[in-house]
């Protein structure tokens, strides 16, 4: 028969699969001989039959539990349910990842009617009796029955008005008896049924509602945000309760073995005296700091300060405890490895490390190489944040925080910023290459839609601002200047606030402070660095993205978009004559016109590298992402060109396509205009054979040609990349090496890469629209359904955020094979936004990729990344 139940005394800390987090711990201390309340865990595989079972909990399992309640009944010298002297106990989740407040706990359960006044009368104590079971109801009531906790929050401040007093902790044994009546009545009326009265229903109940907070809806976005899978399931702990609210000797507390929020080390926390776990964080009392326990019962303050060194000591962490003292008597209720800022995860690690208690190795290892965001972007002042008002959520696109004055264009927003000092927030209703001058000026953007991997959270990531995409709750008129959320209508000048790493959206200016990094950082990064395998290179396109990627450590730029130079006010008129042009010598002419442009870029960029290497991506979007919309620069252009408004306005509506992003772009547009090309490849063979010359730095040209299907295709635009290049060696007289490659999106690229090896020097993974393509998910709507997907279960995650390995990452890994099966020594890297996920660069490691590239704020978080991956993954790397 299989075993779903074990006791405390059976399980142990390498049981964190089977038992949960909680349950591990429980037995890991129970096992260490500490003073922890008796129990017994009922594991992950029970809540996952649960859930093949109809969400139903087999007869077997529920003989196990009364088989373990029995044994408890034993080792407590009481009965549960028992009228006169009740054993009560406590019911609570714990998976096997820490999920805080995923489910709340239920206290006191097997009270009823009859067994309260036994209970009264055993502990000589009515008033702890009375205030046990209204306690009880509640939380039974909330968590168990899904009743707003609003209802009875409501009428024990309605008893305690009526009887002046202040504290729960003044009312009388009959002032709560009141409460319990209606509690009762108000449960009875929301239910249809009364207070259940078997405290063996209650259990059962108690624990069918553990399992179903597996799957509730706060439960299941934890766990996509924090990368937990949805089939783990969660354990469930019932342990005999102690009491916190038996008088003055009596109390309850959480504590940190260091300071979560800095890392320091030293006890940090508080506890409340004659008080139950609830009360610590409902904050209707103010706790007393834990020193203040030297003074109230310093016997049990000695003894927990020596358990509490006993348990870091132990785990070699920091650890997040809970306890309760019962008339004098301690007892520990859990302990885990506690949740920390990304800078107290650092210190603690390199401290740990100085302590001689954990390697380098492991200090990689204990830090959340997402949490380092924290780091790099500025934050909201914690206090100011407590008083902000929630108006709206969407997508977390890009992390930081921002506060600023609402403009509706890139124009309003860059003279705000430029001419009057105003901190400014974007709002679009999406964004465009265009409005990169006012992203630029954006202390953050907030677009109602596009998703994660839309224009605006690509370049916003880039550019390190803050921004919330796709709020489509907002009803927003651009033209009018005008946009409604939350109930409230935000003008033109009107404040608001975004934190990019929760999606939330606020009324009004939140204080906001800089980010800072101390030197615990650069050791961790130093360690990192050290075992990480994997380069890791930045997405970047401009000289001050350059300069920020590579003082976060980054080794090159393995994407250029070379699009995005063309649309500063200078340079956006000529590249729309060419693409307006009607002749090939009227192209070669304005793409002339654009060559010294092109050129000086890529020798700033070159420059800033400081002989790192660069991939610089060809013309990649669709042509019609150019040109005017705005009848003043149809009318520039027209007269610019000879031509009327009309005949501008017509070339334009011609280059309409109804699937822009799978239409002419790509390599398309150099098969069909070479001229793009071959001016493209003069600007980076002149402007890498100058800053050669100029600094005496190495340099080796990777030129990439994106959207390729087809070894034809690759070839036919090679061929004149290598004309091209060749030429302007021989004008400069020079021997540069230069390498040709190609993007891997097209899943017929992937599945083709043996042949269009044969023409690559390299591949570069272009996941964002690889994904797309695969899924046939435009990534600017997705958000829009995915949500739906994740409720039923059918997606856990966002593609386009972690890489989907069992889809697009074999695409990644049969090209992979391919490509090296052809030309072993191809380079092989990833570009798109999964290039600073923590999965995906795993992934990427795994399957033997020599870099990814990141965003260069992600750059940090990639490295850390990387030697994760190798140190957990020693063997895989080929």
């Amino acid at each position: 028969m299989k075993k779903w139940v074990y006791e405390f005394s059976e399980g142990n800390a390498n049981m964190r699969e089977l038992l949960g987090g909680k349950g591990a711990n429980l037995a890991e201390m129970t096992n260490l001989g500490l003073p922890i309340p008796n129990g017994f865990t009922v594991t992950t595989e029970a809540c996952t039959d649960y859930y093949i079972q109809g969400k139903q909990i087999s007869q077997e399992i529920q003989d196990q539990i009364f088989a373990a309640l029995a044994i408890l009944e034993e080792q407590r010298g009481k009965k549960f349910g028992d009228e006169s002297d009740p054993m009560l106990v406590s019911v609570r989740s714990g998976a096997r990842a820490s999920m805080p407040g995923m489910m709340d706990t239920i206290l006191n359960l097997g009270l009823n009617d009859i067994s309260v006044e036994g209970f009264a009368k055993k502990t000589g104590n009515p008033r702890f009796a009375y205030d046990s079971y209204r306690r009880f109801i509640q939380m039974f009531s909330d968590v168990v029955m899904e009743m707003s906790k609003t209802f009875f929050e409501g009428i024990l401040d309605e008893i305690k008005a009526a009887k002046g007093a202040k504290y729960d902790t003044d009312l009388t044994a009959e002032d709560l008896k009141e409460v319990i009546a209606k509690y009762k009545a108000i449960y009875a009326e929301k239910m249809g049924a009364e207070f259940p009265q078997d405290p063996k229903v209650q259990l059962m109940e108690a624990v069918k509602a553990v399992f179903r907070s597996w799957d509730n809806p706060r439960a299941i976005v934890y766990r996509r945000m924090n990368d937990i899978p949805g089939d783990w399931g969660t354990a469930v702990n019932v342990q005999s309760m102690v009491f916190g609210n038996m008088g003055d000797t009596s109390g309850t507390g959480v504590a940190f073995t260091r300071n979560p929020s800095t890392g320091e080390k030293g006890i940090f926390g508080e506890y409340l005296i004659n008080a139950q776990g609830e009360d610590v964080v409902a904050g209707i009392r103010t706790p007393q700091p834990i020193s203040r326990l030297a003074a109230d019962l310093p016997e049990c303050y000695a003894q927990f300060m020596e358990i509490a060194e006993c348990l870091e000591n132990h785990y070699r962490d920091m650890q997040d405890m809970e306890f309760t003292i019962q008339e004098g008597n301690l007892f520990f209720l859990q302990t885990r490895n506690g949740k920390r800022t990304a800078s107290a995860a650092i210190k603690i690690a390199c401290d740990l490390v100085d302590e001689g208690k954990i390697t380098p190795e492991e200090a990689v290892l204990r830090i959340e190489a997402k949490s380092l965001d924290q780091l790099l972007h500025p934050t909201f002042v914690a206090a100011a944040l407590k008083s902000g008002e929630v108006i709206g959520e969407a997508l977390p696109a890009s992390p930081g925080a921002a506060a600023g004055k609402v403009y509706f264009s890139a124009e309003d927003a860059k003279a705000a910023r430029v001419e009057r000092g105003e901190a400014v927030i974007l709002v679009r209703l999406e964004t465009s290459p265009e409005d990169i001058e006012g992203m630029h000026a954006a202390e953050g953007i907030l677009t109602v839609r596009g998703g994660m991997t839309s224009h605006a959270a690509v370049v916003a990531r880039g550019m390190g601002t803050c921004c919330v995409s796709g709020c489509d709750e907002i009803a927003i008129d651009e033209e009018a200047k005008v946009f409604s959320l939350g109930g409230y209508i935000f003008h033109e000048g009107d404040e608001i606030s975004l934190d990019g790493s929760t999606g939330k959206i606020y009324k009004g200016l939140i204080q906001t402070q800089e980010a800072s990094v101390g030197g615990d950082f650069a050791r961790i990064m130093a360690w990192a660095d050290e075992f990480r395998r994997l380069q890791v290179r930045t997405n970047a396109d401009t000289p001050s993205d350059t300069a920020n990627a590579v003082r976060l450590g980054a080794e090159g730029i393995g994407l250029c978009r070379t699009e995005h130079m063309f649309f500063e006010s200078d340079r956006i008129p000529k590249i729309r004559k060419m693409i307006l042009s009607d002749t090939v010598e009227q192209r070669e002419s304005a793409l002339a016109e654009l060559l010294p442009f092109q050129k000086a870029d890529f020798k700033v960029m070159y420059t800033a590298l400081n002989g790192r290497p660069m991939t610089v991506r060809y013309l990649d979007p669709p042509l019609h992402e150019f040109v005017p919309t705005d009848p003043e620069d149809i009318a520039v252009l027209a007269s610019d060109m000879g031509m009327t408004a009309e005949q501008v306005q017509q070339k334009c509506d011609d280059l309409h396509e109804f699937n822009p992003m799978m239409g002419h772009r790509g390599c398309r547009l150099a098969v069909t205009y070479p001229e793009i090309a071959k001016m493209q490849t003069r600007a980076v063979m002149e402007a890498a054979i100058e800053v050669q010359e100029e600094t005496g730095k190495a340099i080796v040209p990777e030129i990439m040609i994106p959207l390729v299907g087809e070894r034809k295709e690759l070839k036919f635009v090679k061929d004149i990349v290598v004309e091209t290049a060749e030429q302007v060696k021989y004008e400069k007289r020079s021997d540069m090496e230069y390498h040709i490659g190609t993007m891997i999106e097209i899943p017929r690229a992937a599945l083709l890469a043996d042949e269009i090896a044969q023409e690559a020097d390299f591949f570069s993974f272009g996941t964002n629209d690889l994904t797309q393509m695969t899924f046939g998910f435009s990534r600017d709507d997705s958000g829009k359904f995915l949500d739906s997907y994740y409720s039923a279960k059918i997606y856990e995650s966002d593609p386009f955020s972690r890489l989907d390995r069992n889809g697009v990452g074999q695409l990644v890994k049969l090209a992979t094979e391919r490509g090296k099966a052809i030309r072993p020594n191809i380079k092989l890297g990833i570009c798109g936004e999964h290039g600073g996920d923590p999965d995906s660069v795993e992934f990427c490691h795994k399957v033997g990729l020599n870099y990814v590239s990141c965003s260069p704020f992600r750059v940090p978080i990639a490295r850390l990344a990387a030697a994760q991956a190798a140190l957990r993954n020693p063997d895989s790397y080929k």
